[in-house]
């Protein structure tokens, strides 16, 4: 969709080389717009289209371009003059971003345009583990003295606040210790005479560099934060985290868990950029490792072929129970890891969890074990004893299913596991074999077969 701009229009203008009129249409569009429009483009019409824009917009369209392989052939097609432009107007988390997901000739390339302070600090990012929030940060930040007045602050503010990736919040620092945080609403309706420390927030959140990127997401997510600073272990400010970038990790961690849930090993590459055999890589391993511990469910069937040929219409109900009970499992580990994921669930609230999954299943078994009661008689015209077996079935099958669905999450992360492992495709394979266990045992009981 190309709501925000007449997307033919440009084409045209491209196709025509009409490029004046087209600088002053891109020049008026969202840098998002822009990016978005550029990857309609091929390869080298896309460097001659970027070559029209505005320095400082150039570099904010560079960051939203969604294909890394674009990013790469327009670096390719910059001179060295263009590159160093652009990368002077990038932010240094932007850059490191940009670094990790090219091969090692671009990244010397990109290294040999930046100056050696730059380089020295990129180098420092990229050491930090990829998951981390020192990994995450930038060094782009506006710091102030304890003892500066409001005055002295704004006049350093105007002085560095141009290449930093914030100014509307200062954090106070003395011999680089973190010692609070001034808003520039709070230095606006503070006289000039007022010193930071007498106006500056001494209770804020912070991060350490390697705490886990997942976890900084849910702290701006919990506090409604805009930024956070990330210190080390003696409490020294190196960086902060934005917002931006934590719409990034929510984004990504969103997409490998759907991907586990989906039973495919996660992959950080757009759909049509990964390949054939690279999909299938993916996909095969749990496809086979489901297609072995389904087995036990033929198995099961196996060992009660006897009582199957005694009384063939226990046969007709069994597709019905074993997605019965898939369903029910798949629900309960859905909703416990999306809240694990949240922070709403942790390991220590598992009985918590399971009484209330216990009387949630309760009521599912009673409602289903009533309907397919009635459904067997009526519409299946089975006798009461069978339609009994099954609805029974149904309902111990019910219980059992959520009973796993809500354990097995919680348990995979307490063992280290990611929760989302144990998601659908796995527990349906293990409520499978044991619905079937239970048909088998109650028509055993019931039916004396």
């Amino acid at each position: 969709m190309h709501e925000n701009y007449d997307l033919d229009q440009l084409m045209e203008l491209v196709a025509k080389k009409q490029f004046r009129r087209l600088k002053d249409l891109l020049s008026d569009m969202n840098e998002v717009d822009v990016a978005e429009f550029l990857d309609e483009l091929e390869a080298d019409q896309q460097a001659v289209v970027f070559r029209l824009l505005p320095k400082d917009m150039a570099a904010e369209v560079f960051t939203y371009l969604e294909d890394s392989e674009d990013q790469e052939k327009l670096i390719g097609a910059l001179s060295d003059k263009e590159l160093r432009e652009v990368l002077d107007e990038l932010y240094l988390d932007d850059t490191v971003d940009i670094i990790e997901d090219m091969p090692a000739n671009v990244v010397s390339r990109i290294l040999r345009n930046t100056d050696a302070s730059t380089r020295s600090q990129i180098n420092q990012l990229l050491n930090y583990p990829k998951d981390s929030a020192g990994s995450l940060m930038t060094t782009e930040f506006v710091y102030l003295h304890p003892d500066s007045t409001v005055e002295e602050s704004f006049a350093r503010i105007r002085q560095v606040g141009l290449d930093k990736e914030t100014v509307y919040t200062c954090y106070v620092t003395k011999n680089r210790v973190l010692m609070g945080v001034v808003t520039v609403k709070t230095l606006l309706l503070s006289s000039y005479e007022t010193h930071i420390r007498d106006i500056m927030e001494t209770n804020l959140l912070s991060v350490k560099t390697h705490e886990d990127k997942e976890e900084v997401a849910q702290l701006f997510s919990k506090y409604d934060l805009s930024a956070v600073p990330v210190v080390d272990n003696d409490d020294r400010l190196v960086g902060i985290i934005t917002f931006d970038d934590v719409m990034d990790v929510i984004e990504e961690e969103a997409t490998e868990d759907i991907e586990k849930m989906a039973a495919i090993l996660p992959t950080d590459k757009p759909y049509f950029q990964t390949g054939v055999v690279e999909t299938w890589k993916h996909r095969v391993p749990w496809l086979l490792l489901l297609m072995i511990s389904a087995t036990f469910t033929g198995t099961i069937l196996g060992f009660f072929e006897e009582a199957l040929a005694a009384n063939a219409a226990l046969t007709l109900f069994i597709p019905m129970l074993m997605d019965t009970g898939g369903n029910s499992g798949g629900q309960a580990s859905v909703t416990i890891i999306r809240a694990m994921s949240l922070g709403d669930v942790e390991f220590s609230d598992c009985f918590r969890v399971v009484w209330k999954e216990v009387r949630v299943a309760l009521l599912c078994a009673a409602t289903l074990g009533v309907v397919v009661f009635l459904k067997v008689i009526i519409l299946d015209r089975k006798s009461a004893t069978v339609a009994l077996v099954v609805a029974l079935t149904v309902m111990v099958t019910i219980v059992v299913a959520k009973l796993v669905g809500c354990t097995l999450p919680m348990l995979a992360k307490r063992l280290g596991f990611d929760p989302a492992v144990m998601a659908s495709p796995f527990i349906t394979t293990v409520v499978d074999a044991l619905s079937l266990l239970i048909y088998f045992a109650i028509a055993t009981h019931i039916l004396g077969l």
